[in-house]
Formats: structure tokens, sequence, C-alpha cells
């Protein structure tokens, strides 16, 4: 951090003329917000504060509470060519992110009360935001032996999953609601039977045929999902159905939640953006699990999104090296990176086309995930709470430009699209962790 930003932690710092996002009432009011200490001190119309108090001029933006990525790959332990703790995090603050929750699948898999620590500590030390911790929920991710749950809670896991794989086994997963439920975890699911996406590539249908690649049906997620969803049901357990693909999913989950079902779910921007069509290039960032499917999902994400079925918007960030992606479709990994074209898309997509005003957009980002994880006092912009806080301007156009990105890799299907909507700012603690050039130009600091 430089002298002056150290100098504007330390004495706070306004941010003037921007519209106020209340994520929980999903409405926008014009004021202003000053930060000391890493709280929020006030909010309100024309402060007044002294000279000593840095002013950023945020005209024309969204002040928000922090967003939050609850499903992001970072890599660490492991395979830190494809990302770290460090350059992950450092993607997350200039994509408009103060916390990711990190799943399990490193090397070794988050399935210890060690772990699961090196993670926290590794994040305390390099971290750029706050790193939430996601623990398996079997050991090794193998669907076997469930890991110790209460042990992961304490070391600093927020929920369990074996993300990668689903828990095939419906004895095994009946167990993990038990115990997670004991444990105040929710299980996110990884919803995939295996035996139907076997070898898969792609969503199964007419651009799989006219490819020539094998195809993944929906059913491989619909049948999981309609599984866990009785036993959910059965043990009055928490779910969270992650990375939704489709309509059908999203149909199950509006009727469980009808009935009282403890379900939640979330929704990643590129299946709110992109179909099967994305594929025909054969670009293999476009190989993702699970797959782009057809319009009509596509518009039912939207939908349930926009009515509250879907609560969340997640990246499912998986970074991979370009020797993996840079080969024949069929041999590359699943996978695609979006914490620092998320904000872009959700607004090009779903806020610019009218499917969703920005303070729910923003409340599905910010307010929703904190509620799903059960993160006290994140989610929400308030006088005497934290002071994570994501300025956006909705109207800025920019170009996705792969080269410039924060992540180790670069495996986006979005390189080369002009979106409309970004983040500008990013303060982490009270600490400003990313400002768009442009934006300090206008910081304007009195003097006495």
């Amino acid at each position: 951090m430089s002298r002056s930003r150290k100098a504007e932690t330390q004495e706070g710092f306004v941010l003037r003329g921007g519209l106020v996002v209340d994520a929980a009432a999903e409405t926008t009011a014009p004021g202003d917000v000053l930060v000391r200490g890493g709280t929020v001190e006030e909010i309100g119309p024309d402060l007044k504060v002294d000279g000593r108090t840095a002013e950023f001029d945020v005209s024309g933006s969204l002040v928000c509470p922090g967003l939050i990525d609850m499903h992001v790959h970072l890599r660490e332990p492991g395979r830190e060519d494809k990302e770290t703790i460090e350059t992950g995090t450092r993607a997350a603050v200039h994509g408009g992110f103060t916390a990711v929750a990190c799943m399990p699948n490193t090397e070794p898999p988050l399935d210890n009360h060690g772990t699961v620590a090196f993670v926290v500590e590794r994040a305390r030390s390099v971290g750029a935001c706050r790193v939430l911790p996601v623990a398996a929920i079997t050991m090794g991710r193998k669907g076997k032996i469930l890991t110790e749950m209460f042990d992961v809670a304490a070391a600093g896991a927020v929920a369990v999953t074996d993300d990668g794989d689903p828990v095939a086994d419906s004895g095994v997963m009946r167990s993990a609601f038990e115990y997670a439920s004991m444990a105040s975890l929710p299980i996110i699911a990884h919803s995939e039977d295996k035996g139907l996406s076997r070898n898969g590539m792609m969503h199964e249908g007419s651009v799989s045929t006219r490819l020539g690649l094998r195809g993944i049906p929906s059913a491989s997620e619909e049948v999981m999902v309609a599984r866990d969803l009785k036993l959910a049901a059965l043990t009055r357990g928490r779910l969270h159905v992650t990375h939704v693909s489709s309509a059908t999913t999203v149909e199950m989950i509006r009727e469980a939640k009808s009935r009282g079902l403890r379900v939640t779910a979330d929704v990643t921007p590129h299946h709110l953006s992109l179909t099967h069509e994305a594929v025909v290039d054969y670009d293999t960032s476009t190989k993702i699990n699970p797959p782009l499917r057809r319009e009509e999902d596509r518009t039912a994400l939207l939908e349930g999104l926009r009515d509250g079925t879907i609560d969340c918007v997640a990246t499912d960030h998986a970074p991979h090296t370009e020797i993996e992606k840079d080969v024949e479709f069929d041999e590359a990994p699943f996978g695609a990176i979006g914490l620092e074209t998320a904000v872009g898309v959700v607004f090009t997509y779903a806020v610019h086309t009218d499917l969703l005003t920005a303070a729910q957009a923003v409340a599905r980002m910010s307010r929703a995930p904190a509620e799903v994880l059960g993160l006290a006092g994140a989610g929400i912009l308030a006088p005497g709470g934290p002071a994570d806080i994501t300025v956006i301007d909705p109207d800025r156009e920019w170009k996705v430009d792969t080269g410039r990105f924060k992540s180790k890799s670069r495996n986006s299907p979005f390189a080369g699209y002009k979106l409309r909507g970004a983040p500008v700012m990013t303060v982490v603690g009270g600490k400003i962790a990313f400002a768009e050039q442009g934006l300090e130009a206008r910081r304007k600091v009195k003097t006495a």
C-alpha cells in the first residue's frame, strides 16, 4: 500500500455523490459514505468532514456492500501454476469482490483442520480480500468417509462440498446432511450423476450432434438435485445447489422452496449469458461443467434469479494453465475464470436488459451469499458495519482483454466481448484494495 493509501486508511475517506445501495431493501438512494478505522462511520447527504479526510468523487456510480463470491477455485495448495491465494484475491478485488469462498479440490484437499487452517493463515498473510474456506464433505473427496465437520468448522470453514465431484452414495450424503446441520454448515452440492455425464464434453443436444462431441444431458444435474432435495427434506438439512444450469432444476428448486425446504441456489455469469452455441468454434474456455445449455435454460435461469428462486450469482472461477487448455476440445479440462468479468456480465445481460434492477443484482452478489454462508455483518452497508465496499460504474463500457487480468490464468469465454458495467473501487476492511485510475485522478484531498 502506498503512503497516500496508508494515510487514507488512518484518517478515513468519504465517497461522495454516488447512489448508495441498500441490499436488504434492494433500493438505492443518493448519499455520501464516510469510512474510518475499518468501519462505515456515517451515510447521508453532504457529509461534513475535516480537512484530513480524503474525498473521492463517485458521482454516477453505485456504492454497494462488498461483493461476495461464494464459489471460486484458488488452487492453493498444490496447483499454484494455475492460481494462488495471492493472485486469485488480487483478481477478486479487481473484479469488485471483497470476499471469496474457496473450494476444497486442492492438492491436498481441504478435508481436515490443518489444510483449512493453512488457507486461513495464507490468506491473512498475502490475500487482497477476505478468504472463506469451504471444506470437503468426505475425506479426499472420495465420497466414502465424512470429514470431521466440527473440526473443519473450528478451523474456519464456512460450508462443506465435494465440488468437482458429487457424493454418489446416498447413505453417505444423508449422513453428511445430518452432521453438517449439527456443525451449522450448509452443504454445497455439486449435482452430477456421472453415470449420465460420463465422457461428455458439452450439453447434449443439437449442437453437440452437429459438432460431433459427446453430450452431457440435463438429466445428469436434475437427477442429483431431485435426490438431494429428498435428502434435505428427510434430514431437515441445509442444501445449496451450486452452478444451476437447467430449466428443470430451477423449477424443482422453486417447488421445494414453496414447501419450506431449506434450499438455496446459485448461478454463474456464464450460464446467465451464454448457451451451447458458444462452443461452435471449439474454444476450450467454453468447456464448462455443468455445460452451457439451451437458450430455454438460460432464460429460465435469468427468471429464477429475478424471482428469487436462485439466490446468488457465483463465478465458479476455475483457472487452468494455457498448456492445459490449448489442446483438442475433448482433452481440455472443464472450467473458466470469472472473477474479473462477473460484474460486467451480470450488468450487461441482466441489468441493462431490464431483467434485474441494479440494486437486485448487487443484492444477489452481496447480501444473498452472506446469508447463505451465515456471515454476520457481511453483505450490508450500514453505519457501524464493516467497511467492505464495492463501487460500480453501471454504464462504463469496456472490452475484455485477458492479457490485463490479475489472475494467473486466461481461460475466459468472454475474451474480446464488449461489456457495460465495471467495478471502479474495492474497499476491504476500510483499506482501498483497488481503485480505477480515472477515479484516482478525480480524488480531492482538502488541506487544513
